[in-house]
């Protein structure tokens, strides 16, 4: 009897209108995440000012909020795994919504920063959007649909930059807070249309749902199944196409690393996915990818938070002034918003040197010109330079980034392990400014 997997149906149907509406709902996910992340740019600064707090003070509050999310991380890739995509969706979107908009009604400076923390727990689960994404998408076509989704993170940090520019000026920063937890808000009423991972369902032994699902896709994309039955083999199934271009920029990673089990039983739990990750044959992959991860963070999360300090200090030294209010008022979301557009460039120019290059080419060669683009900035430059540089590291940060999450799961590592490393460079970052502040 004729036999199909999820890959192979997927694969036959193709790329259609089921998978562009799940595109655009965990789009609108990673639209919000993205929007929570940039607020921490423009939030410090006024509430420093209005509570009268110091430097360290300032930088705990965005701080604590990467590590809430590296807790959600660990916390909600468990609920996933455990008890499927869409009820880890639901709950973290839900609790990033609801102290979201709690945070604003903040009394004082300790309650924010706790209900700030509770926020980053949920902006945890943010990255299930991804996955779960990915899941619907053929296998041929996930590379490129990686970095199509990406281009929502983009659209966030402009959307961010914007509503800060007019909200601020015309209200405050707690109309801020509410403004971006609206997008969360959004996600909740179409919760009810959202389809359940077929791969989970397959991987829970779910057979009947799973090939409902794949109907369900069939009939959206009017196109056809496979002939035979749905049948999910636990042993991996190295994809020889995606494998073939990338065979000479890909970790060294042995073909017996790659018969893992497609994902770790959710009853073995994340110790016993820890101890798989550092095992003998994995050990090596796994820690150069969380040094990537690391590195990738710290540059692109330093960039982003790093503007507005930038860009007052180098109005500061031009003034001779410690704070120029008026002119941070409307030069910090100009220089914002510039360098959040540069995001987009960032993405065109990884897309197509990942296709040149490889990936592990692509990441090196942005990582080098994002630290000459850094290089100058050591010494004080004008606002056009300032700006000018700050456009150019972020750009090729953001296409670093982008090719990293293409990378690591062609190397066959369990993609929500590693995701919990993805928050060690900004929280690194941020201890390293409390102190210097």
């Amino acid at each position: 009897m004729e036999t199909y997997t999820t890959d192979s149906a997927l694969s036959a149907m193709g790329f259609g209108k089921f998978q562009a509406l799940v595109l655009v709902y965990a789009g609108m996910g990673w639209v919000a995440e993205s929007m929570e992340l940039m607020l921490l740019s423009f939030v410090g600064p006024l509430v420093r000012e209005e509570w009268k707090i110091s430097a360290q003070d300032e930088s705990l509050l965005s701080s604590i909020v990467f590590f809430g999310m590296l807790i959600g991380a660990c916390g909600w890739g468990f609920v996933s795994d455990k008890y499927g995509r869409r009820t880890g969706l639901l709950f973290s979107t839900l609790f990033t919504t609801g102290m979201g908009f709690i945070s604003a009604l903040s009394p004082n400076y300790l309650c924010l920063m706790a209900l700030r923390f509770l926020v980053g727990i949920g902006l945890g689960g943010s990255h299930v959007f991804s996955s779960w994404f990915l899941e619907f998408v053929p296998a041929q076509n996930r590379g490129t649909w990686m970095i199509v989704f990406s281009f929502f993170w983009t659209l966030g940090t402009v959307l961010e930059a914007s509503l800060a520019w007019v909200v601020i000026s015309a209200l405050s920063w707690r109309w801020l807070l509410v403004f971006t937890a609206i997008p969360c808000c959004i996600l909740l009423p179409f919760f009810g249309t959202t389809p359940e991972s077929p791969r989970y369902l397959c991987a829970q032994n779910r057979m009947s749902d799973a090939t409902l699902v794949l109907e369900r896709i069939a009939m959206t994309n009017q196109a056809a199944l496979p002939p035979g039955i749905l049948t999910y083999n636990r042993e991996r199934e190295v994809d020889q196409s995606a494998l073939a271009c990338e065979v000479d920029h890909l970790l060294p990673v042995r073909e017996k690393e790659c018969t893992d089990d497609n994902a770790i039983s959710s009853k073995s739990g994340s110790v016993a996915a820890l101890r798989s990750l550092l095992s003998k044959n994995l050990r090596r992959s796994t820690l150069l990818l969380w040094f990537a991860f690391y590195a990738n963070s710290f540059a692109y999360y330093g960039l982003v938070l790093l503007i507005a300090q930038l860009s007052n200090a180098n109005r500061s030294c031009a003034s001779g002034l410690r704070y120029v209010k008026t002119e941070q008022d409307t030069s910090l979301y100009k220089d914002t918003f510039i360098t959040s557009l540069a995001e987009i460039p960032g993405l065109i120019v990884s897309a197509v040197l990942v296709e040149w290059l490889g990936r592990k080419a692509t990441m090196w060669c942005l990582l080098f010109t994002c630290c000459g683009f850094l290089g100058p900035l050591v010494l004080p430059q004008s606002e056009l330079w300032t700006t000018g540089l700050l456009f150019g590291a972020r750009a090729c940060a953001m296409g670093s980034f982008t090719v990293l999450c293409l990378y690591a799961p062609e190397v066959r590592i369990n993609f929500l392990c590693i995701v919990v490393n993805l928050f060690f460079g900004p929280l690194g970052f941020h201890s390293m400014l409390s102190l210097i502040c």
